[in-house]
């Protein structure tokens, strides 16, 4: 018996997450028939891969349909689509199963799934396993995120500022101020509370996939001039008490994480480790000496894999395994 082959298609397919998506399903040997591309009128006419991207129009014939063209493209079509949609924006992430699949792939009904924010990725990847031992209490997190958050022209920004600012010549700046070698408060939209929106979106996320609507969250997130890998700085209170050998052994066997540390030479992750990785780096844990049963520790991940492009295929190919055989 085998998997029956899909028709699958990546709306978005020229952007940053579309051709990260584009090239795991090549490598990673996903069982498509046919791979469609699309994009829009801009895009129209470019090759991915050596596939051409055609501007949407149908998605008729389509079985699988992976969505990373931002928002208004998700809020337009996935509506009307008959195929299993899996979509990377965040207009759907409290209507859809929020799915990563290491964690809370039982959560996976039905043919609509949501890829949740990448830092709430990120920072899940070694929070599920230490919460279904010790249950996490209140978390306080300080992101430093890369320009691929933000998409293509965000990375060929700071590349093109970057080299600008060494050869002491005037950029035209995308942003009210430099972002080579910057800084700055993530700039998503402020809410009245004082926080921006990926700043609630962690939060949010974090207790829909936890299922744990209690849990205290608080993030602050920060924009850093890397391209594409996301760091985080995490503190957790526990319910119960632990060790530090207690929390490497809990971390040992997850899935897609890897303890990433050498004491003797105060060697921890950095963006740079965990470019192009598809595994989750974590490191540097402590005890907080300020509070009870409190962790420190850092992880880093890229954005664009684990963070996007990678939890995508990953819940596809969660979506194959689940499919009837075809009879031969």
């Amino acid at each position: 018996m085998e998997k029956k082959k899909k028709t699958i298609s990546v709306i978005g397919a020229s952007g940053a997450v579309g051709k990260e998506i584009v090239r795991l399903l090549i490598e990673r040997r996903f069982p498509f028939k046919k791979l469609l591309l699309f994009g829009s009128s801009q895009s129209a006419g470019k090759r991915i891969f050596s596939r051409p991207v055609k501007e949407l129009a149908t998605l008729e014939g389509v079985d699988l349909a992976f969505f990373a063209a931002g928002n208004e493209i998700s809020k337009e079509w996935i509506p009307k689509a008959e195929c299993t949609c899996i979509d990377s924006s965040s207009v759907f992430r409290k209507t859809f199963p929020l799915i990563i699949p290491e964690i809370n792939a039982h959560a996976m009904q039905g043919n609509r799934f949501a890829s949740p924010n990448c830092v709430a990725t990120l920072l899940l990847m070694p929070l599920f396993p230490l919460h279904q031992k010790l249950r996490a209490k209140r978390i306080i997190l300080s992101t430093y995120q890369a320009a691929s958050g933000a998409g293509y022209p965000m990375m060929k920004h700071l590349e093109n500022e970057t080299k600008a600012c060494l050869k002491k010549r005037a950029f035209p700046p995308l942003l009210p101020f430099p972002y080579a070698f910057n800084l700055f408060p993530h700039n998503s939209e402020l809410d009245h509370s004082g926080y921006v929106d990926e700043e609630i979106k962690i939060r949010e996320e974090t207790q829909i996939i936890l299922e744990d609507n209690k849990l205290q969250i608080s993030a602050t997130c920060v924009r850093v001039p890397v391209l594409r890998a996301h760091s985080l700085s995490v503190n957790v209170e526990f319910a119960k008490p632990f060790s530090l050998p207690d929390i490497y052994h809990i971390l040992s066997s997850q899935p897609g994480l890897q303890i990433f540390e050498n004491r003797g030479k105060n060697r921890f992750p950095t963006p740079w480790d965990a470019t192009g990785k598809e595994d989750v780096y974590c490191g540097r844990f402590r005890l907080d000496p300020t509070r009870k049963n409190t962790l420190e520790f850092w992880v880093v991940g890229d954005q664009l894999l684990k963070g996007a492009a990678l939890n995508a295929v990953q819940i596809a190919e969660r979506c194959m395994m689940n499919q009837p055989a075809a009879k031969k």
